[in-house]
């Protein structure tokens, strides 16, 4: 069951801060040293300025001085809030390989008690320790939580679509890769209850922000236990989320290629020869047949490509049943048959010796989701062998989250991610 509510989102006044992709950013995990700077750069009234990035302040007074920044925006018109509740339609404009998408979600709030809402990647203690240092000190919500909900119906997409139809969006921004973001607030109550009504009896799923909703929930007990009370919807019991219906045809998930090196004893050839134990190994004559194969073989079968020396070579498991013998241990068969799994057991650590610890601590391993800096990478004799892999499917993840469990490490890559500073939440809370 996902409880959702309308809010009254936090904008920039664009009489303010002028242009608008001056002043959003990507999620903070995405944000290096690098990166934080050049946003500061880019406008005074940057949201980096509130959110910060990926390396926490080594200062912890810097949580307040962030939060000071927050309520200096509200106080001078930076930022303002909407007069009434409602939702919000977010639409992304992208290209990837070669075709145009539009991926369209909208932005509510989501119940943290009433809902259920399952994960599937693990979390680590550092990045939930800086978000909660920066909840606290701020009361806010600045960056979405991506949720996925299965809606054959499209009630609720099509109540949305129709309601902004024809309409200018209200938010209008470009991010770092030339995507296209668009955000409407809709105040209708049709539709407002349209989409309430469709996400009541199902499921939610995390995409991406698995952090800090865990966080968001370690908020709430917090307060609760300081003797707090929410002023709902727009409190410490909700947390602003954006949610995608995993029906629409925008929803894509890039392949995380891998890319091998620093290997004490590799040869390509006696690779091949270990790898035809299990899989049908066949020679391809360039990478565009590389995706090719790659593309035929997506859904139907486990298909990896290879590529060492100049040279590209697809390696097809040859039997489905081989699959519990290849990725041993407890986990259920959804988390198995997943391609990632495959190459990790099957090949990585029985073949190349790369074993989870090292995976973790990337010792042999980078990634990317361009196929074409695999292939410079081991051309420039930075890496030993380059493997490209099919993209992790919608209904894999679901299946993953379903059967209770989290996803092998880099497995998926929503794209494009949703950006932080089109709309905020603020938190009412009494305290007395």
């Amino acid at each position: 069951m996902a409880v959702i509510y309308p809010f009254r989102g936090i904008r920039y006044n664009l009489e303010v801060v002028g242009d608008l992709s001056a002043v959003v950013t990507q999620p903070y995990d995405r944000i290096g040293p690098k990166e934080e700077e050049e946003y500061k750069k880019r406008s005074p009234y940057n949201i980096v300025r509130v959110i910060g990035g990926k390396v926490p302040p080594e200062d912890d007074a810097e949580y307040q001085r962030r939060a000071e920044t927050f309520r200096k925006w509200l106080a001078e018109g930076v930022l303002v809030q909407d007069p009434e509740p409602g939702i919000y339609a977010y639409w992304q404009k992208f290209t990837w390989d070669g075709k145009e998408y539009v991926r369209k979600g909208f932005v509510a709030l989501i119940d943290l008690k009433e809902s259920g809402v399952k994960a599937h990647e693990r979390t680590l203690k550092g990045p939930k320790e800086d978000r909660l240092k920066l909840l606290r000190a701020t009361e806010a919500n600045f960056g979405h939580i991506f949720l996925l909900y299965r809606d054959p119906s499209l009630k609720a997409s099509n109540a949305i679509s129709d309601a902004v139809s024809g309409k200018d969006p209200e938010m209008r921004a470009t991010d770092d890769f030339g995507n296209e973001h668009l955000l409407w607030q809709i105040t209708d109550p049709a539709v407002i209850e349209a989409a309430k009504e469709t996400l009541r009896p199902l499921q939610a799923y995390i995409a991406d922000g698995h952090h800090r909703f865990e966080t968001a929930k370690i908020f709430m007990e917090e307060c609760f236990q300081r003797g707090w009370t929410p002023v709902p919807p727009e409190s410490f019991t909700s947390r602003m989320v954006t949610l995608v219906n995993t029906e629409e045809p925008g929803l894509v998930i890039r392949p995380i290629h891998r890319i091998v090196h620093s290997l004490s004893d590799f040869d390509y050839r006696t690779f091949l020869k270990a790898l035809e134990g299990d899989f049908q190994v066949e020679q391809l004559r360039s990478l565009e047949e590389a995706r090719e194969r790659l593309a035929t073989g997506l859904g139907k079968e486990h298909v990896f490509v290879f590529y060492s020396g100049g040279r590209f070579h697809a390696a097809a498991l040859k039997e489905e049943e081989a699959i519990e013998r290849l990725v041993p241990g407890e986990k259920p068969l959804e988390w198995k048959r997943l391609d990632v799994s495959i190459l990790h057991a099957a090949v990585f650590e029985k073949l190349l010796g790369i074993d989870t610890e090292a995976l973790v601590k990337q010792t042999n391993v980078d990634y990317t989701p361009y196929a074409e800096k695999v292939v410079e990478a081991v051309d420039q004799g930075k890496a030993q062998l380059g493997v490209l892999l099919n993209p992790t499917r919608v209904k894999d993840v679901l299946a993953v989250a379903d059967a209770g469990e989290r996803m092998p490490q880099k497995s998926t890559d929503f794209y494009p991610k949703l950006l932080t500073g089109l709309v905020a939440m603020k938190m009412k809370i009494r305290k007395g």
